[in-house]
């Protein structure tokens, strides 16, 4: 399955992008936003595109061309107002689901956060990032595209364990990006998480095993 990952070059995307190409499930369309980032992507066998997401959707259409699926893990960080969150985690969302209808795609995977869906869980201090990914969740659940919304705790740089707790609503935690890369994986390849939107955390189940049964 060639898979485009937009924000390829985060760090769940590398991880990601190195998982799907080592365990052979496919190509990688790496999108990233300098050309100083495509040899590390080469170097892996992926295929690295030049891509800003504040383009239009034809533009973004254009370059997902040929794929069968989306990855979309891009975020505007923590270091950029909220005017940017507007614009990559929600504007450039939304943008990248219009653009996989346009390219003729239909299975689309968002990294989202956990307690998006929930107005009482957003926390005052980056409200304005829960609202982006409120409303970008929403595009894309109602989008009529083949969707799956993960919606990960805090995000750790341990090792990751390969075991979680996934679910519609759970209590706060923190989870490896190792596991939330290796989670994406298994979504794609988990008809049953197809139309799904739900968070997780480190546990105690194997990825495969916590995501079938949702």
């Amino acid at each position: 399955m060639k898979t485009a990952v937009f924000g390829a070059n985060g760090q769940i995307g590398r991880i990601f992008t190195d998982l799907w190409i080592r365990e052979q499930h496919g190509e990688v369309r790496a999108l990233i936003r300098s050309s100083d980032q495509a040899g590390y992507f080469e170097e892996l066998g992926a295929d690295p595109v030049l891509l800003n997401l504040e383009d239009d959707v034809n533009t973004l259409a254009k370059a997902l061309e040929g794929c069968e699926a989306v990855v979309f893990a891009a975020g505007s960080g923590g270091d950029t107002g909220a005017d940017m969150t507007l614009l990559i985690d929600l504007d450039g969302a939304v943008k990248a689901s219009e653009a996989a209808l346009k390219a003729g795609i239909d299975r689309f995977v968002l990294v989202s956060a956990m307690g998006a869906g929930e107005r009482e869980r957003w926390s005052d201090s980056i409200k304005p990032y829960y609202v982006a990914k409120h409303y970008a969740d929403q595009a894309v659940e109602s989008s009529g595209l083949s969707y799956t919304i993960l919606r990960p705790g805090a995000l750790t740089n341990d090792e990751g364990s390969g075991n979680i707790e996934a679910g519609p609503s759970l209590e706060p935690g923190s989870i490896p990006r190792a596991d939330v890369a290796a989670a994406i994986v298994t979504a794609l390849l988990e008809p049953n998480t197809q139309g799904k939107s739900f968070e997780l955390i480190e546990g105690s189940t194997p990825i495969s095993e916590a995501l079938s049964k949702l």
